[in-house]
């Protein structure tokens, strides 16, 4: 007889439950912690997007190559500045932030921010030594920064420390790497400013032989070119370096500088004027070079000015130097250029007002007296007057020289050209016999019945007077 189980009436429970109850109380409690936390902000929500995209060194560096290429330094230097603050112990990053800084230099007029921009160079530099001592390309790019800064130091003590400094860095850089090419061509440059012209001619000639496709290399040996008076020479040499970099503007600056050099020497008034309109291509080209890239560069009309200038024709200059200001209304350099110009068209009223401006500084109302009336496309800027240096000495000269001979007892100017002429007496540049004499002619008319009765431009204006924006090759 099968009897089978009787089965429970009550269902017995699941122990099991109890257990998933305590899970679930678990998890309803982290969720209530987690959505405190979230609104809270101490918890950030999954597959949010970061603050800011994040980027590699390299991207930036590859961007600031792509902009030294087109020519556009100042975005290089910004590029380069943000792979050096993603990667700050990349030696390299450093070295060619350097390098781009120095370089820029060539398209700045101001003196003030040519050294602010060459003190930045050489703090770059320092960095990069510092983080790779051993490397030859930091240590080479540290002795073209301070090469260049000694090339606009006015102070002889301290040009020949930046020098030795410079010359310091190139040998060590090439103890380190002595294949380093760009090395030798900044240790020739070096030495040419050390006055060792031989020295720098074969070292350069080194470099192109080991090397002829870098730019530097060709930059260089024109320089050296330059310093020996063979200036067809570097013209060639110039060329070679556009070719290799087509949007470097202060190449054509040089080249263009060059071709008026020779105008200005050239005995035949044929070949100096096809020379002076090889000149003008050039400047026009950096002109079109700047335009293309949106770059509101001032240098090649200056440059355009200055060889207009040598060729008598001060009417197309003085325009030139006024789109100048259109660039920088503020920038008292080309009020004193401005004021040369309107000496030499024989607008000596006008070329007080300029000067005025360049050397004591001006309203923003007077700054466009003195850039003979404001049109359309100027903006009125105070100016601030530069003081007494190596290149605005001539526009001293220049102003005190035109008050005197201006000045009359009902106009009398001869106050201010007195003072202008105690600080050129006092200074250093009083030794140059030209200026000397000058300021005897401004002390004789002040002298005598408070003025003259005509105006008597200045004797000592020299129709080859500074080239344009400085460069350490000038």
């Amino acid at each position: 007889m099968n009897i089978h189980p009787r089965r429970a009436i009550f269902r017995r429970r699941d122990d099991s439950s109890v257990y998933r109850m305590f899970l679930w109380v678990v998890l309803i409690l982290a969720g209530v912690w987690l959505i405190r936390s979230v609104q809270q902000g101490d918890v950030k929500p999954l597959f949010l997007p970061t603050p800011t995209p994040t980027r590699f060194a390299t991207s930036y560096t590859l961007e600031g190559d792509a902009h030294f290429t087109a020519g556009q330094l100042d975005a290089a230097i910004t590029a380069y500045r943000e792979a050096a603050r993603v990667d700050p112990n990349n030696a390299e990053v450093w070295a060619q932030l350097s390098r781009i800084q120095t370089y820029s230099t060539a398209l700045l007029v101001k003196q003030d921010d040519i050294l602010a921009r060459l003190d930045d160079a050489i703090a770059s530099a320092e960095k990069a030594v510092e983080i790779n001592p051993d490397s030859s390309y930091a240590h080479a790019v540290q002795a073209f920064a301070l090469n260049w800064k000694a090339s606009y130091t006015s102070d002889a003590r301290e040009r020949q420390a930046l020098l030795t400094k410079a010359e310091q860095e190139a040998v060590r850089a090439l103890q380190l790497d002595n294949a380093n090419t760009l090395a030798l061509a900044f240790y020739a440059e070096v030495l040419v400013d050390q006055q060792k012209w031989t020295q720098g001619l074969q070292i350069v000639e080194q470099a192109l032989q080991r090397d002829s496709s870098l730019m530097d290399v060709h930059r260089v040996h024109a320089y050296v070119l330059e310093s020996l008076g063979e200036y067809a020479l570097a013209i060639e040499a110039y060329d070679r370096a556009i070719a290799i970099a087509p949007n470097m503007t202060f190449l054509y600056l040089r080249a263009g500088a060059g071709y008026r050099r020779l105008a200005f020497e050239s005995p035949n008034e044929d070949v100096q004027r096809e020379l002076y309109e090889k000149s003008l291509e050039y400047f026009a080209q950096t002109a079109r070079i700047n335009q293309q890239l949106g770059v509101q560069d001032p240098a090649p009309y200056l440059s355009i000015a200055r060889t207009y200038s040598q060729m008598g024709e001060f009417f197309i200059a003085i325009r030139n130097v006024q789109k100048t200001i259109e660039f920088q209304p503020d920038n008292p350099v080309f009020y004193g250029e401005l004021g040369v110009l309107y000496h030499k068209n024989r607008n000596y009223e006008t070329g007080i007002l300029a000067l005025k401006c360049a050397i004591r500084g001006c309203t923003a109302e007077e700054s466009c007296d003195g850039r003979g009336g404001c049109g359309l496309n100027d903006t009125p800027a105070e100016v601030v007057g530069l003081p007494i240096s190596a290149g605005t000495v001539y526009y001293y000269d220049v102003y005190a020289s035109e008050l005197a001979a201006l000045s009359t007892p009902k106009q009398n100017y001869c106050s201010e050209a007195l003072d202008i002429a105690r600080i050129i007496e006092t200074s250093e540049y009083i030794s140059d016999p030209n200026i000397a004499a000058d300021m005897v002619v401004v002390r004789n008319i002040c002298s005598f019945g408070n003025g003259a009765a005509s105006p008597t431009p200045p004797s000592t204006l020299e129709a080859g007077m500074a080239d344009e924006t400085p460069t350490p090759s000038e």
